[in-house]
C-alpha cells in the first residue's frame, strides 16, 4: 500500500451533472411536449425497473431550491444539466417559447448565481420532441437539424447573460445506437444508414450552433459532451489490434474527428461505402462542420472496452452492424462493479487524457461524468440513517487520482463532475442503481438525505487535496 496526496488546483472543477429528464418530472408539462423518451416511457412503461421513469424523477423542478442548497453543502463548483428541448417550446416549427419553463430556468439560474455555483449547460440530453421523431424520423431529418437550430437560438437569446459554458449534446451517439443499431429501446428498427443519419447531422447541428454563436457574438464557449469507450483489444495480435480500432472508429472517432479536427476519419467513410451504408451529406455541410469545430469537450467515463477479433463469419442475411469487426471480451478477473455489470478500471481517465493531448491537440476538456451506480444501497445504512457509501468515496478518488496525475502530466483537463449529484432516474434501469451524494427516498415523497459521500466531497472541495490509499504493494 502507499499513500497519494495530490493537490488540486483553484480553478479546477469539483462539480456534478445531471439531466432534465432525469430530474424535473412532467409538472406543468402541457400536452404536446412529449420528448422521446416520454414517449418511450409511455409507450413501453413495463420495461422500465419498477414502473418508474420520468413522470415524477426528483421532481427537480419544483424543489430545486431545495437541491440547490444542497448542492452548496456538498462543495460543487458547477453544476452540468440541460434544457429540455421538448419543454422549452409550444410550437417546434415556430419556436415558440413556453414562458412558465423558460422562466423556472431564469429562477434556476439566479439561484445558482446566489450560491456561488456555476452552471454548464446541455441543449440535447435524450431530449429530442416527440412530434420531432414522429413527424419527420428525428435526427434522419435535415429539417430536424434546422428547428434545433430555432431553439438553440431562443435559448441564446434567453439565457446567454446568465450561461457561458454550452454544449449542443450529451452523448450524441447514443439514442440513435440503442434505436436504430441495436433495437433495445422504443421504437426498435434496425437501421444502419438511419443510425449514420443521426450521427452525421448531430456534427452538423453543433457546427451550425458554433457559428451560430459566434456570429452573435455571444461570451462564453459551446463544446460537446461526448462518451467515448477507452477501447482495449484482447492481444497485441495485429487481428485484435484491428478489432480494437474498428470499434473506435465506427463509436468514438465518428464524433471526436469532426468535433474536434473538422472531418470525418476517411477510413470510416471508405468503410461505410463498402458497406453499403447509406447517408445523405454534401459538400457545403461538411464544410460547415470543418470550419466551425467546438471549444471544448466534455468527456463521460465510467468502464473500459475490451474488443477481440470475430470468432465467426457475419452472417450474409443479417444487415451490417459495426459488430461484423469485433465481439466483446471480457477480461478475467478484472474488478467489477457487480451492479451494473461494469469493469472498473480508474487509468481509463488517463489512457483518454493522454489521447486528447496527443491526438486531439490537446483541447481543454474536462471529465463530465464519472460515477459508480450501487443496487440496494439501503443495506449500507448506518443506526442514524446515513447510507455509508465508502465503495462510492473509493471509486470517486481513485478516478479523480487518475485526472489529475494526467492534468500533472500535461492534459488540459479542466475538471471532474460526478455523475450524479442525487439519485435520478436511468433509461430502463430507473432507480435501480443509485449514484448519488443524496439519497431519493421513493417511499417518502422523494425526501432527500445526505450520503457519507456527500461530506466527503466537502472536505474535499474546501482543501483542494487528494489523499488516498494504492493497493499497489508487492505480496
Amino acid at each position: 500500500m502507499s499513500t497519494k496526496n495530490i493537490a488540486i488546483p483553484p480553478s479546477f472543477i469539483l462539480g456534478a451533472a445531471a439531466s432534465a429528464w432525469q430530474t424535473e418530472g412532467w409538472e406543468g408539462k402541457k400536452a404536446g411536449q412529449d420528448s422521446w423518451l416520454d414517449l418511450w416511457y409511455k409507450n413501453d412503461r413495463h420495461v422500465w425497473h419498477e414502473g418508474y421513469g420520468p413522470a415524477v424523477a426528483t421532481n427537480f423542478y419544483q424543489r430545486f431550491r431545495e437541491d440547490v442548497q444542497l448542492m452548496k453543502l456538498a462543495g460543487l463548483t458547477h453544476y452540468r444539466t440541460s434544457i429540455n428541448w421538448s419543454r422549452f417550446l409550444t410550437d417546434y416549427e415556430q419556436a415558440v417559447v413556453d414562458e412558465t419553463y423558460a422562466s423556472y430556468y431564469d429562477q434556476l439560474f439566479d439561484e445558482m448565481q446566489r450560491h456561488g455555483i456555476t452552471p454548464m449547460i446541455c441543449l440535447e440530453h435524450y431530449e429530442l420532441p416527440g412530434y420531432l421523431l414522429e413527424t419527420y424520423g428525428g435526427w434522419a431529418s435535415k429539417r430536424v437539424v434546422e428547428l434545433y437550430l430555432l431553439y438553440v437560438e431562443k435559448v441564446f437569446e434567453r439565457f446567454h447573460h446568465k450561461v457561458t459554458r454550452w454544449f449542443t449534446f450529451n452523448e450524441p451517439i447514443v439514442v440513435q445506437t440503442r434505436v436504430y443499431l441495436d433495437a433495445l429501446r422504443w421504437p426498435y428498427e434496425q437501421n444502419t444508414n438511419t443510425w449514420m443519419q443521426w450521427n452525421h447531422h448531430k456534427n452538423l447541428a453543433t457546427a451550425k450552433v458554433v457559428k451560430l454563436f459566434r456570429e452573435k457574438g455571444y461570451a462564453g464557449t459551446v463544446g460537446c459532451i461526448l462518451n467515448p469507450e477507452v477501447t482495449y483489444p484482447r492481444s497485441s495480435a495485429p487481428h485484435d489490434v484491428l478489432a480494437a480500432q474498428r470499434y473506435d472508429l465506427f463509436y468514438n472517432r465518428v464524433f471526436l474527428d469532426p468535433l474536434v479536427k473538422g472531418h470525418y476519419p476517411q477510413e470510416l467513410v471508405d468503410l461505410l461505402e463498402k458497406h453499403n451504408v447509406k447517408w445523405d451529406y454534401s459538400a457545403e455541410e461538411l464544410a460547415i462542420i470543418r470550419d466551425n469545430t467546438v471549444d471544448e469537450l466534455g468527456i463521460n467515463l465510467y468502464y473500459p472496452h475490451r474488443v477481440k477479433a470475430p470468432s465467426r463469419a457475419w452472417h450474409p442475411e443479417t444487415p451490417f452492424h459495426p459488430a461484423y469487426y469485433y465481439e466483446p471480451f471480457e477480461l478475467p478477473g478484472r474488478k467489477m462493479n457487480k451492479s451494473r455489470g461494469w469493469e472498473i478500471l480508474p487509468e481509463i481517465i488517463y489512457d483518454m487524457a493522454m489521447r486528447i493531448k496527443n491526438e486531439y491537440g490537446n483541447i481543454p476538456w474536462f471529465v463530465a461524468e464519472s460515477g459508480m451506480g450501487v443496487e440496494n444501497e439501503g443495506q449500507f445504512r448506518n443506526a442514524e440513517g446515513t447510507i455509508e457509501d465508502d465503495y462510492r468515496i473509493e471509486f470517486i478518488a481513485a478516478h479523480l487520482y487518475q485526472t489529475l496525475r494526467a492534468r500533472e502530466a500535461g492534459a488540459n483537463c479542466q475538471g471532474y463532475m460526478l455523475w450524479a449529484f442525487t439519485d435520478n432516474v436511468s433509461p430502463m434501469n430507473a432507480f435501480k442503481n443509485r449514484y448519488g451524494l443524496v439519497e431519493i427516498d421513493l417511499q417518502h415523497n422523494r425526501d432527500r438525505r445526505a450520503k457519507k459521500s456527500l461530506r466527503w466531497f466537502r472536505a474535499l472541495s474546501d482543501e483542494r487535496r487528494l489523499t488516498l490509499t494504492l493497493d499497489d504493494e508487492v505480496r
